[in-house]
């Protein structure tokens, strides 16, 4: 199962997103991580932008042979200038469970089927908010609507917990604890995936810059469904 999405930015202002430059890519591709072509490009992405916030990532190969990790890249015909990784819940758990046990079991009580967002990375030199828009976009199609999960958690440094909270709709649910994996304090935020079909299907693919959110720049529910059958059609 694969994901490819090539898109043409539109022309649009970041005033939301102030570490992000302004140069624009004239088009780019978003698609499930290739340890063969992507993993010493997405380990030096991911160390580049850590290491810049004064953050010490631990862990940055691939884990591309693990079912319970998808990671997406965002790149043009130069380089790869974005990540992320969906981690989706299993007997296992999840990364956030090693600060956050009580949290993550009080929503798993309650029926809560989680993913965690983790190792989000993106070039400060792209103007980023439509890559980044269609990055957590497909994130969401792979974690909501494949894998049927209703809750997502991010682990994220106090600094920058305001910016899930105002763009996407993220709420604080843990307090400040040091995150090992990065050496760094962090706060565990939380979003219900209801809240996330709503914003789509109102604002999803209308470029509307008087909506002060991340979910204009998703994609519209014609252009999911259109992924939503290449990924689970069989070719």
């Amino acid at each position: 199962m694969n994901t490819c999405l090539r898109a043409t930015p539109t022309r649009q202002d970041d005033p939301e997103l102030p570490e992000f430059g302004a140069n624009r890519i004239a088009t780019y591709t978003v698609e499930c991580a290739d340890p063969n072509r992507h993993d010493r490009a997405v380990r030096l992405l991911i160390e580049r932008m850590y290491e810049w916030r004064g953050l010490m990532p631990v862990d940055t190969d691939l884990h591309t042979a693990r079912p319970d990790r998808i990671t997406l890249v965002a790149s043009d015909e130069h380089a790869i200038f974005g990540t992320i990784t969906l981690g989706l819940d299993g007997k296992d758990g999840i990364l956030a469970d090693a600060l956050y046990p009580d949290e993550l079991l009080r929503l798993r009580q309650r029926g809560a089927r989680l993913c965690e967002l983790t190792r989000l990375a993106m070039d400060t030199d792209i103007n980023a908010r439509e890559v980044l828009g269609a990055l957590l976009h497909l994130v969401y199609i792979h974690g909501r609507l494949i894998h049927g999960v209703t809750d997502v958690v991010i682990e994220v440094h106090p600094r920058h917990a305001g910016f899930y909270q105002r763009m996407l709709g993220f709420r604080r649910i843990g307090d400040e604890r040091i995150c090992p994996r990065v050496n760094a304090p962090a706060l565990l935020l939380h979003l219900e995936l209801s809240y996330v079909d709503a914003q789509i299907a109102n604002h999803g693919g209308s470029r509307d810059a008087g909506v002060k959110t991340l979910y204009p720049y998703f994609l519209s529910l014609a252009e999911q469904e259109r992924i939503l059958r290449r990924l689970v059609v069989p070719h």
